[in-house]
C-alpha cells in the first residue's frame, strides 16, 4: 500500500455504485451489497471522509448520460478526490471514451483507483497499462454479451416464440405461443373497438364515442407476481396501440421499430421510431394465432390511419375536419402532384378556396393553382350521387337496421361489467366470511371491501335499469317512409339540413381515391380526373369563376336593369321596381335605397337627375295621356294593340314612350277617334258594316 500517501488520505474517497438496469437494482441485491461494502474497505485503508455516489443505479455504462459519473469527474478535476473505489472497471465505464477520460483526469491530479484486487495509480506506466487492459476487456465483454443476447433473441423471434410482453386480449401458453383471453368481456371490448373504427374511421372519434358512452377498456397491470386486468377509461395511446399492433390480426411481428443512433452533446442517443411499412420488419409471421381481425382489415386500417395523419406524408389525405369544404385531402395538383390545401375566406369565413402552394419553401416559386371551391364541390358531389343513387334504398334499409345498434352495444358492455362486479362482490364476501370475526382489524377491512363491491354492482344495475326503461325511440311508420323516400332520392337526402359536412366527406372518401385537377389554357375551366375506389376514373370539366366573380356577385341581368332604370327614376323607386319583379340582392335580401346606391357606386352608374327624361324626349304613361288628352288606360291599350311604340323593362317598371312617336299622324288620329268613342275602321276590305 505504498501508493497511498498522506496527501491521498487528506482528500475524500469516493465509492462509485452502479448497476446497468432497473431489474438488476431490484433483484441483484448481492451486487449492491458488495459495492456499498467498499466503504468499509476505504476506512480500512485510512480514509475518514468517504462519499458514496449512487446516482447511476439502473443506468447503462455504455455511453448514455450518467449524472453520477459526471459528478465524479467534476470532483476529480477540482482536486477533492484522493481515491475512487469500485468493485471492477465495468462499474465505472463500459466504453473506452469514458474509461480513458477517467484515467486521464486521475493521472493529472494524482487520484488513485481502487477495486477489490488492488490499488492503481494512473501516473504509473505499469498501472496505466493494466487499467487500460481492464477497460478494454470490459468493453469487449459487453460487446460479446450484447451480440450473443441479440442473436439469441433474433433466433427465437424467427420461430415466433420471443415475447417480452403479451398484448391485452391474449394470454401466453406453456409452449411459447399466445391465444385469445378466455374472458368474454375482454374479447367483446376489443371487438367493439375494431368495429367502431371501421364505422367512424378515426382513432379520435372512437375515443370520443367510448368516453361519451362511458365504456372502459381492459389494461394489463403487471405486478411482482403476475399480471391482472383492470378496466379504465380509454386513452388515445391505448387505442392507437390496439389498432396498429399486428398481433390483433393474428400475426407475429418482431423488429417493428427502427433504431437510429445519433451523437448529442458528446453522448450517443438511441431513437426508436415505429416503421409503418410492414415489409421493413425483421420478422413477420402471418396466421400465427387467432386474430380479432383479418390481415387485409389490418392493412386497410393502417392505410386509413396514415391518411388521417395531416402533413405526415406527401400522399396522405389528412383527417376529416369540421370545415364546409368537401374535398380536402382528395384534390391533387395536376402540375406538381402535391396535395391541395383549403383556405376559408369571406366575411364569415365560409367561402372555401383550394390552393396548391407548390414548392412553398422556395420564395422564388409561385403558387401552382388557386380557385374557388363551392362550384367544384357541388359538381363532384353531383357526380358521386349519380353513381350512388341505385344504392340509396339499400343504405336507408341498413340505417333502419342499425338504428339501435349503439344502444345494444352499450347494454352488452354494461351486462359484462355487471357479471364482473357480481363476481368481485361474491369473492369479497367469501374472503369476509372466511376470516375470524374476532379479528376485527382484518374483518373490518374485508367488510369495507365487500361493501364497496356491492355498491359498484348496484350502480351498474341502476344504469342498466335506466337504459332498459328509457330506450331510444325507434323509427315510427312515418319515419320509415320518409327514410325510404330519402334513400330513393339520395340527392334530396344529401341536401337535408341535418346532414353534416363530416358525413358528406366520409361518403366522398369512401368512393373516391383522389382527384387530379388542373386549369385549362384559357383559365376558364377546371379539368378533373376523378379516380374512384377500385381503379375506375372519370373526366370532368367544371367552369371556373372569373376574377372578381363570386357567389355574392349581383347578377349581370340585375345590373343591366339598374343601369337602365337609373335613367328614369331615383334609387328608392328602383328598389321598389326590383322587389316587385322578384329580384334580390346577391345575399338573397330585398332591395333598399341604400343597396341600390351601393350597387350604382360599385358599377359606376350615375344617379337619376330630375328632368333628364324630358331632355331625352321620353315620357311616362301618364305624361303621354295628358299630351294626347286621353286616359292612361287608353294609352296602355294602344301600346298593347301595337298602335303606339313603347318600351317596358320589367314588371313594375314605367312605360317609356318617345315624344316624337306621339306626334305621328296615325297616333294622333287614333287618339282623336278614341276620344270620340268611334269604332275603328275595318282592316279587311271585304268586311261590310250594318247601317241602322
Amino acid at each position: 500500500m505504498m501508493k497511498i500517501t498522506a496527501d491521498h488520505l487528506a482528500l475524500s474517497a469516493v465509492v462509485y455504485v452502479r448497476q446497468s438496469s432497473i431489474d438488476q437494482v431490484t433483484h441483484n441485491l448481492e451486487s449492491q451489497r458488495r459495492q456499498y461494502g467498499l466503504e468499509a474497505r476505504a476506512r480500512e485503508l485510512g480514509w475518514n471522509d468517504i462519499e458514496i455516489i449512487d446516482d447511476d443505479l439502473g443506468k447503462s455504462g455504455g455511453g448514455v448520460v450518467r449524472r453520477g459519473f459526471e459528478r465524479l469527474l467534476a470532483l476529480i478535476c477540482e482536486g477533492r478526490v484522493g481515491a475512487v473505489f469500485s468493485i471492477e472497471a465495468s462499474r465505472l465505464a463500459r466504453n473506452g471514451r469514458d474509461w480513458h477520460t477517467l484515467l486521464e483526469f486521475c493521472g493529472l491530479v494524482g487520484t488513485l483507483i481502487v477495486d477489490e484486487e488492488g490499488v492503481y495509480a494512473s501516473r504509473s506506466i505499469n498501472d496505466r497499462l493494466l487499467l487500460g487492459m481492464k477497460g478494454t476487456m470490459s468493453e469487449m465483454e459487453l460487446s460479446v454479451i450484447r451480440q450473443r443476447s441479440v442473436e439469441a433473441i433474433k433466433q427465437k423471434a424467427r420461430r415466433g416464440e420471443h415475447f417480452t410482453t403479451v398484448a391485452v386480449g391474449y394470454v401466453k401458453t406453456n409452449d411459447d405461443r399466445i391465444e385469445k383471453n378466455p374472458d368474454v368481456r375482454v374479447r367483446e371490448a376489443l371487438d367493439l373497438v375494431f368495429r367502431k373504427f371501421v364505422e367512424l374511421q378515426s382513432i379520435r372519434q372512437v375515443l370520443l364515442w367510448l368516453v361519451q358512452e362511458k365504456i372502459g377498456l381492459p389494461v394489463v397491470v403487471r405486478g411482482s407476481n403476475n399480471a391482472k386486468i383492470e378496466w379504465r377509461t380509454p386513452s388515445y395511446t391505448t387505442l392507437n396501440h390496439m389498432l396498429t399492433n399486428p398481433v390483433y390480426a393474428g400475426a407475429y411481428a418482431f423488429g417493428r421499430r427502427g433504431v437510429r443512433t445519433t451523437i448529442e452533446n458528446g453522448r450517443k442517443k438511441v431513437k426508436r421510431n415505429p416503421q409503418r411499412d410492414w415489409k421493413a420488419w425483421e420478422v413477420l409471421l402471418r396466421d400465427r394465432h387467432e386474430g380479432y381481425i383479418s390481415w387485409d382489415d389490418f392493412v386497410r386500417n393502417q392505410r386509413l390511419i396514415a391518411d388521417n395523419a395531416s402533413g405526415k406524408s406527401f400522399l396522405s389525405r389528412g383527417a376529416i375536419r369540421s370545415g364546409e369544404a368537401l374535398l380536402p385531402g382528395l384534390l391533387r395538383c395536376g402540375r406538381c402532384g402535391r396535395r391541395l390545401y383549403v383556405l376559408y375566406t369571406g366575411r364569415g369565413g365560409d367561402t372555401q378556396k383550394y390552393v396548391c402552394r407548390g414548392e412553398f419553401n422556395k420564395a422564388a416559386v409561385a403558387t401552382c393553382l388557386g380557385f374557388g371551391g363551392m362550384r367544384l364541390d357541388r359538381m363532384v358531389a353531383q357526380e358521386v350521387l349519380e353513381r350512388l343513387q341505385p344504392l340509396g334504398v339499400e343504405a336507408a334499409l341498413n340505417a333502419m337496421k342499425d338504428q339501435g345498434a349503439e344502444q345494444s352495444e352499450k347494454l352488452r358492455q354494461l351486462q359484462r361489467s355487471l357479471e364482473q362486479a357480481q363476481y368481485e362482490a361474491s369473492r369479497a364476501y367469501r374472503q369476509y366470511d372466511a376470516v375470524d370475526p374476532d379479528n376485527r382489524h382484518v374483518a373490518g377491512e374485508l367488510e369495507r371491501r365487500w361493501n364497496e363491491r356491492i355498491d359498484a354492482m348496484r350502480a351498474i344495475e341502476r344504469e342498466i335499469e335506466g337504459l332498459t326503461n328509457s330506450p331510444s325511440p325507434g323509427l315510427s311508420t312515418g319515419d320509415r317512409e320518409t327514410l325510404l323516400k330519402l334513400g330513393d332520392d339520395l340527392a334530396r337526402a344529401w341536401r337535408r339540413p341535418g346532414v353534416t359536412s363530416e358525413t358528406k366527406k366520409k361518403i366522398l372518401r369512401t368512393v373516391l381515391s383522389e382527384i387530379i385537377v388542373d386549369v385549362d389554357q384559357d383559365n376558364e375551366h377546371l379539368d378533373l380526373i376523378i379516380h374512384w375506389q377500385g381503379g375506375d376514373h372519370t373526366r370532368l370539366k367544371v367552369k371556373k369563376n372569373r376574377v372578381g366573380v363570386t357567389r355574392w356577385t349581383t347578377d349581370a341581368e340585375v345590373v343591366d336593369l339598374v343601369r337602365v332604370l337609373a335613367r328614369h327614376m331615383p334609387d328608392y323607386a328602383i328598389a321598389a321596381v326590383l322587389n316587385r319583379s322578384g329580384k334580390t340582392t346577391a345575399h338573397g335580401a330585398p332591395w333598399t335605397r341604400g343597396s341600390v346606391c351601393s350597387l350604382r357606386n360599385a358599377r359606376g352608374i350615375k344617379p337619376y337627375r330630375e328632368g333628364e327624361r324630358k331632355d331625352r324626349g321620353e315620357l311616362s304613361l301618364e305624361e303621354a295621356a295628358d299630351m294626347l288628352d286621353v286616359s292612361p288606360s287608353t294609352i296602355r291599350r294602344m301600346i298593347i294593340e301595337g298602335r303606339l311604340p313603347a318600351e317596358h323593362l320589367c314588371k313594375g317598371s314605367p312605360w317609356i314612350i318617345k315624344q316624337s312617336d306621339l306626334q305621328r299622324l296615325d297616333v294622333t288620329q287614333e287618339a282623336c277617334r278614341r276620344r270620340s268613342r268611334q269604332r275603328p275602321p275595318p282592316t279587311d276590305s271585304n268586311q261590310k258594316c250594318l247601317e241602322f
